[in-house]
């Protein structure tokens, strides 16, 4: 039994409204790039009608798309005969259409997965294309929150939560790479402990909370004192610890000199008080003598020692 030629227009309407209706973009476009469908999803994001684009070359439509790019993505699907996607992650949207999603209102922009497709004719010819356009701003924004949850976890793992430079456990994993570098490079490396001089009078003279601000201001100095290749952390209380790469003991003590002066030199004002405190600092250079990790560290602390008995606010290398 054949369909009536009423039946079959009956069906085409019928179709013709679920893809203008579908909720995925929906775009046919020939070889040319001019545009020969244009479903209501296009429409209501676009804020143009299917009367405005039929016809109308896409790149003249929407010149902000990426056209060598394009171009290239469709001749292939063209010539292979075969579909290609695109995603979020690949390209955030083809198309700028505007996010107007409650949920999703961090994103400015809708977040897009496409799907072209060869449409082809009667004799197996590509000559046609389509796209279908797929809003995925809620999944691509709650993508993007975990991984912004997770690098601040990480980070906040990783970091002193009051100095913001390596705590204690992140940063003698870096010594222990650093020592393991220097077996089997043997290049040079030097660490120095440096500690606040006469810390707990100044807890005890203005309280934990100005000690607070001079441990973030001795942190503060280190940062910018050191280089990038350099590794800084907060060992424990009043007390810091910084790698310094290829620099051996005596371009150490420059570096330690130097940040001695800097925070000599520096103040903390707290309330109605102006704080000045200085630093003493141990200096040990890597050597074949230092066995392990543990006596690099114990080696700066003996210089470290030495710097407080001889009267503080004051760099010395302890050689093994």
């Amino acid at each position: 039994m054949t369909s009536s030629p009423k039946d079959f227009l009956h069906e085409f309407h019928w179709l013709m409204d679920v893809l203008h209706n579908i909720d995925v973009g929906l775009v046919v476009l020939d070889l040319h790039m001019h545009v020969k469908l244009w479903n209501g999803f296009m429409q209501n994001h676009s804020a143009r009608s299917s009367a405005e684009v039929l016809d109308v070359c896409i790149f003249d439509l929407f010149p902000e798309l990426p056209e060598a790019w394009f171009r290239r993505k469709l001749q292939a699907v063209t010539v292979l005969h075969n579909a290609a996607f695109t995603t979020w992650e690949q390209r955030p949207y083809l198309f700028r259409f505007k996010n107007y999603r409650p949920v999703t209102g961090a994103a400015e922009f809708m977040y897009q997965n496409c799907t072209m497709l060869p449409l082809t004719d009667a004799t197996g010819e590509v000559n046609h294309i389509c796209l279908i356009i797929y809003d995925v701003t809620e999944v691509a924004i709650n993508r993007l929150q975990l991984q912004q949850a997770n690098a601040q976890l990480r980070h906040i793992s990783r970091t002193d939560g009051l100095t913001g430079l390596l705590n204690r456990k992140t940063w003698e994993q870096s010594l222990r790479l650093e020592f393991k570098r220097f077996q089997r490079y043997h290049h040079a490396c030097s660490l120095i402990m440096l500690d606040i001089d006469h810390f707990k009078d100044i807890n005890d003279s203005y309280g934990h909370t100005a000690g607070d601000e001079v441990i973030r201001r001795t942190a503060a100095i280190l940062k910018e004192g050191l280089r990038e290749s350099d590794v800084a952390g907060r060992y424990g209380g009043e007390e810091f610890v910084v790698i310094l790469v290829d620099t051996d003991a005596a371009g150490a003590q420059v570096v330690a000199e130097r940040l001695r002066t800097r925070i000599e030199a520096s103040s903390v004002p707290y309330e109605q008080h102006i704080i000045n405190f200085t630093v003493s600092l141990g200096i040990a250079e890597l050597t074949p003598k230092i066995s392990d990790p543990t006596m690099w560290i114990d080696t700066a602390d003996r210089g470290l020692y030495n710097a407080k008995r001889a009267g503080r606010n004051q760099a010395i290398i302890y050689h093994t």
